[in-house]
């Protein structure tokens, strides 16, 4: 005789509190992306699979979860062309269709991307990480997407510099030298500072898929810091590097208001209720700790911050 099973994650739980996000975390999954007449990117994905729970269900079909994932997976590696914010958001779509107990779904992703660039001053090939950040959020009303990138760079502190500067101006009016003369050699001649290498994420989330580029919030990113960095670099590329790190010496605040000014100017066909996610991290080089600083705004917000 044969016993149907019994739906355990149907049950009353012992505790009757709703939870805001169950589901899966650590979800690897080989992700290609086609672009057009272009070689497609093949990522390595890291994806988090959550919706919500109400009080009076005990767990939710993770099965069903990861189901879903495979589904969506799939599909992009046969899509001609695929965006990888448009594929969070079908499969939070297809969760929130699949399990009729839940108001919410999100599915968040991470990959590590290898692109192609020279180095600043020796025009030598070689290659950068950057970090692909996707996610979506479905619910009746529609859905949102997510789409962005951590990447890595230089800071130079003010603070530290402008120690060296004064000292070097003490020098060098001890030396005689003619105040002009001074002034024009630290304008042409930036002095030391900490430096500390920069983790800069910038993000854009709307209603539906962000009309925007990747490359170009990448872009943005790498540039709010004081200086790219590469992963090769003969002597004239460090010169480069050091320079220009040192002639604009920023703060981590700096940076993250170097984005805002960013998005504002180069994201002017975006809605005002665009939510714009704006950090950085330094790793400090004469500190144990690290400096951090970090701004979530819409952009109508921000628009009339900058402008102001």
């Amino acid at each position: 005789m044969s016993h149907q099973l019994p739906d355990v994650q149907a049950s009353q739980p012992d505790v009757s509190v709703g939870l805001s996000q169950v589901g899966v975390t650590g979800v690897e999954k080989l992700v290609k992306i086609a672009r057009g007449d272009k070689r497609p990117l093949v990522l390595m994905a890291d994806f988090e699979v959550f919706v919500d729970l109400p009080g009076g269900r005990k767990g939710i079909d993770m099965s069903r979860n990861m189901q879903v994932i495979d589904e969506v997976l799939e599909a992009a590696v046969e899509e001609p062309a695929y965006r990888v914010e448009d594929m969070c958001g079908d499969a939070a779509e297809r969760l929130l269709a699949k399990h009729e107990y839940t108001s919410t779904a999100d599915v968040r992703m991470t990959a590590e991307l290898v692109v192609r660039e020279d180095t600043p001053a020796s025009g030598l090939s070689t290659q950068s990480t950057i970090q692909i950040i996707a996610s979506a959020t479905a619910t009746d009303q529609g859905t949102r997407e997510e789409i962005g990138a951590e990447v890595v760079g230089m800071t130079v502190c003010p603070c530290s510099q402008g120690m060296s500067e004064s000292r070097a101006r003490d020098v060098l009016h001890d030396l005689s030298v003619d105040e002009d003369t001074i002034e024009e050699f630290l304008r042409q001649v930036p002095q030391p500072g900490h430096s500390q290498r920069g983790h800069a994420t910038l993000t854009v989330e709307t209603e539906g898929s962000p009309d925007v580029d990747l490359m170009d919030l990448v872009e943005m990113a790498r540039d709010s810091m004081s200086a790219r960095i590469y992963n090769l670099a003969k002597r004239p590329d460090e010169d480069h590097m050091t320079y220009h790190a040192h002639a604009d010496a920023k703060f981590v605040e700096d940076c993250v208001r170097s984005m805002a000014e960013s998005v504002v100017e180069n994201l002017d066909h975006l809605a005002d209720d665009t939510v714009v996610h704006m950090k950085q991290s330094n790793d400090e080089s004469i500190h144990q700790h690290n400096a951090h600083a970090e701004r979530e705004v819409t952009l109508g917000q921000l628009r009339a911050e900058v402008e102001n």
